[in-house]
């Protein structure tokens, strides 16, 4: 069938809109009409050539939608269902057969390489491959093709085209919290940097009953809205050489969990010494190849950890509908970090992200 997609040509070029030709569905598959979706950095660090992926490229990993037609073997999805497509995992290694599906050890190739499973490619332009299947979806697009469990149903009356961030930000930040960390009512949080994946963990945060909550960024108007999310201290990072000091004043001893949304080694660092003994730092933020950080081992034998968390260490398929009920009580009001934009303005989007002017960019597609 015949779509209109973002198409980056090259590395690091803009995007521009296409007619594609986006294949029949195999019979586990689906094709979704994509109402809207979520720009992530993680799109633009595709476009910008991190992954080593292919192009002519279609990126996207934020779709949300209704289903437009089912494979002959889908049998939990129905043309009309609304749904949001969220990461892929195979299914079959060692980590997938424990249902850590988010530690998939084939994931980034599922994710990154524009290809299904098997190397075949979703869509074409006059008979040549276009690289698609970017998280085995590639939401950038009027349509999109995925597999059945990959597309994660969600109630009808929810807000559709608000819904699509939670397939990697939204998912990845309240994880974080409600699923890694697992904090009792008042514990004390701090977060770097409150974009659309620190202020879901923040949101999170507030109804797991963090106290205090520490939010720490660059952006006046980010930090602005994390106090009106729930946050009980700001501090404006630009500028700062002492900001472990500030938060350490803020909560005296450090901090029971951090996270880190920057993947910049010296703000993660920082996190990880805001903590106090026992404590554990949460690195969210997707760096580059080659990033090091430093850490001082003394200060690790007091029991503090650090580790590294994926999709919010998430099951899709029930914590996506459980955010969704947050939203739909007023628990998560994520249309607060939205800014919407019609699908043609998609490099504007682009690059009100990058600035930070932009929170969390969603296109209107369809």
């Amino acid at each position: 069938m015949q779509i209109t997609a973002a198409v980056v040509p090259e590395r690091s070029a803009p995007f521009a809109l296409e007619k594609l030709e986006l294949c029949e569905p195999r019979p586990d598959e689906v094709i979704v009409r994509v109402v809207a979706s979520g720009m992530c950095q993680t799109d633009l660090h595709g476009r910008d050539g991190y992954f080593g992926s292919p192009y002519p490229a279609v990126y996207g990993h934020e779709g949300a939608g209704i289903v437009h037609a089912v494979g002959s073997a889908v049998h939990l999805l129905a043309p009309g269902d609304h749904v949001v497509m969220s990461f892929p995992w195979c299914g079959t290694c060692a980590n997938c057969q424990e249902r850590k599906y988010c530690y998939c050890m084939h994931g980034r190739r599922l994710k990154m390489h524009g290809k299904r499973a098997d190397g075949s490619t979703l869509m074409s332009r006059n008979g040549a491959a276009v690289y698609s299947a970017f998280f085995q979806q590639s939401s950038f697009g009027t349509y999109a093709l995925t597999q059945e469990r990959y597309a994660v149903k969600v109630r009808s009356d929810a807000p559709l085209e608000a819904l699509g961030p939670l397939a990697c930000s939204g998912q990845t930040g309240a994880g974080a919290v409600l699923n890694a960390l697992q904090p009792q009512p008042g514990d004390s949080l701090a977060i770097f940097g409150v974009g659309a994946v620190g202020l879901s963990a923040l949101m999170a945060a507030r109804i797991a009953g963090c106290d205090p909550i520490v939010a720490i960024d660059v952006h006046a108007h980010r930090l602005a809205l994390a106090r009106e999310l729930g946050a009980t201290h700001t501090i404006d990072h630009t500028s700062r050489e002492k900001v472990v000091d500030e938060v350490r004043a803020s909560v005296p001893g450090g901090v029971r969990h951090a996270i880190d949304t920057s993947a910049q080694p010296k703000v993660f660092r920082e996190a990880i010494e805001a903590l106090m003994p026992g404590g554990t730092c949460v690195l969210l933020g997707s760096a580059p190849p080659g990033t090091d950080v430093a850490i001082e081992m003394p200060f690790l034998q007091q029991g503090r950890t650090v580790r590294g968390v994926v999709q919010g260490e998430s099951l899709p398929q029930e914590f996506i509908p459980r955010l969704v009920d947050l939203i739909i009580a007023g628990k998560f009001p994520i249309q607060k970090m939205i800014t919407f934009y019609d699908f043609a303005d998609i490099n504007r989007a682009a690059a009100e992200s990058a600035s930070g002017v932009a929170i969390k960019p969603v296109l209107r597609i369809g």
